[in-house]
């Protein structure tokens, strides 16, 4: 077992270097990754579309699978997501991004979810804060 912190190059450094983007754990056959709360800001950690929950859900994505990619995943890899909100009023429109990113098909489930309300995230404007974990297999 083999234990690795690290912020990949495909998404900007967390704010201050105080954490890593991704622990992950390697395993026979695959490794585990556990993400980090993503939140929607730029290259220049700046928050993008501040109160727009559709908006900040597709960055926030976007930000998730480039870290995903750095490890050899991808959003199907994806076991687990944590959601915070500011606001439950906009789970329809986190919602609307969640089932197109994460289809329900005749043969597959959306990966298992908790989303819980919070007062407030860590910077202003941003109303939705996501962690996920996911398995991705060693390729032979």
């Amino acid at each position: 077992m083999k234990q690795t912190l690290d912020n990949p190059q495909t998404v900007a450094a967390p704010f201050g270097d105080r954490f890593a983007h991704v622990a992950r754990l390697d395993l026979d056959g695959g490794a585990l990754l556990m993400l980090a709360g993503q939140v929607a800001v730029d290259d220049h950690g700046e928050v993008v579309a501040p109160g727009d929950a559709a908006a900040q859900a597709e960055r926030v994505f976007e930000l998730i699978a480039g870290i995903l990619a750095a490890h050899g995943a991808t959003l199907a890899d994806v076991l687990h997501i944590r959601t915070f909100m500011t606001d439950m009023g906009d789970l329809p429109a986190y919602g609307a991004v969640r089932r197109r990113l994460f289809p329900a098909h005749p043969t597959s489930t959306p990966p298992a979810s908790t989303t819980v309300e919070v007062n407030r995230l860590f910077l202003p404007g941003a109303v939705i804060e996501v962690e996920v974990m996911a398995a991705v297999p060693t390729i032979a």
